[in-house]
């Protein structure tokens, strides 16, 4: 059966896009057709400056909007990256498998150390060295499969370099694994910037719709979009990207395509509040269940032991293995 694994790092509320890019396809496809496992990836939260209470909290807060989505812990593993010490474990054998000129192309690595240094923060060695924790994230499950949008590909592609390096020098140890990137809707763009992508690692803005927003919130955030010069509802990405990013959602949402539905507006009045119910309507079952799970924390807790004794369980063999591999004593 194929495995797949895919997380989410908690560096901030997860949003509308992380939701209909990635989230949503996890629920409905992704955990019944393999063996998934989905974790938050709270260790690559600490490769910036960041509040230790804030990591906690966005770190159960992802946990218990995954399970508010539809994650079921009956068919999938959900489990929290610090709960398995594998991920370490492996990461410094990709760091002695990896170069640093490899990890110096690494295009995140450049924007996000450009943006610690206009912050005049210094940058941290691991803000270097994570795409090998990623890439032991990945290799310790022996996962086939890595769902994630365009802007994670670069990762996944070194997690297979690593993985056919390792193999071809020490004995075959991993699985190469792929990067699936999502068909539709893959990349939602900010409500208040359509140029850019809604991303949840972004200062709160109005142009970022928050999973657990409420829906008189949701609403004003969506009536409030940028749209384009022109009063024309028109699919045109490239020419109107404020109108396309709504059509988009609307059409995700409905399950319509953005160019069809273009055809039925006259206004971007009538399309802003039709994308800003669909969209709260949409999210109103996540909420509604976010709040029961909210009041529940035994349960989380327990999800979260279960799923990171089943992910120990998968990753220690081939960890050990790639121990022996290498040439390290085995524990006595």
């Amino acid at each position: 059966m194929t495995r797949i694994f895919s997380g989410v790092k908690p560096t901030g509320h997860l949003t509308l896009g992380n939701y209909l890019g990635a989230v949503r396809r996890w629920v409905t496809v992704d955990q019944h057709r393999a063996e998934a496992l989905f974790c938050v990836v709270d260790l690559h939260a600490l490769t910036i400056d960041h509040d230790p209470a804030r990591v906690l909290r966005l770190s159960r807060q992802a946990a218990t909007v995954l399970l508010a989505a539809g994650l079921d812990p009956e068919v999938c593993t959900l489990f929290v990256q610090s709960h398995v010490d594998e991920h370490t474990r492996l990461a410094y054998l990709m760091e002695c498998t990896a170069t640093d000129g490899e990890m110096r192309r690494m295009i995140q690595y450049k924007e996000k150390t450009a943006s610690e240094r206009q912050r005049d923060r210094g940058v941290r060695l691991s803000l270097l060295t994570y795409p090998a924790l990623m890439a032991a994230d990945i290799l310790a499950y022996q996962a086939d499969e890595v769902p994630v949008g365009d802007d994670q590909t670069q990762h996944v592609e070194l997690a297979r370099d690593l993985a056919v390096r390792f193999n071809q020098r020490y004995g075959h140890t991993f699985i190469v694994p792929r990067a699936v990137n999502p068909p539709v809707a893959a990349r939602v763009m900010d409500l208040q910037d359509p140029t850019a992508k809604m991303g949840k690692s972004v200062g709160a803005t109005p142009g970022i719709v928050y999973l657990l927003d409420e829906p008189d919130a949701i609403r004003k955030k969506v009536m409030r979009a940028v749209t384009d010069s022109g009063t024309e509802v028109a699919y045109e990405p490239e020419e109107r990207p404020g109108v396309a990013n709504l059509l988009d959602i609307l059409a995700v949402c409905t399950g319509d395509r953005p160019e069809e539905l273009a055809g039925g507006y006259d206004s971007y009045g009538a399309l802003k509040k039709d994308a800003a119910e669909a969209v709260v309507e949409l999210l109103r079952p996540l909420r509604t269940r976010h709040a029961e799970l909210c009041a529940d924390p035994g349960y989380v807790d327990g999800v979260l032991r279960a799923g990171a004794e089943r992910a120990r369980a998968m990753a220690r063999p081939t960890v050990d293995a790639a121990y022996r591999a290498i040439g390290l004593m085995p524990a006595l």
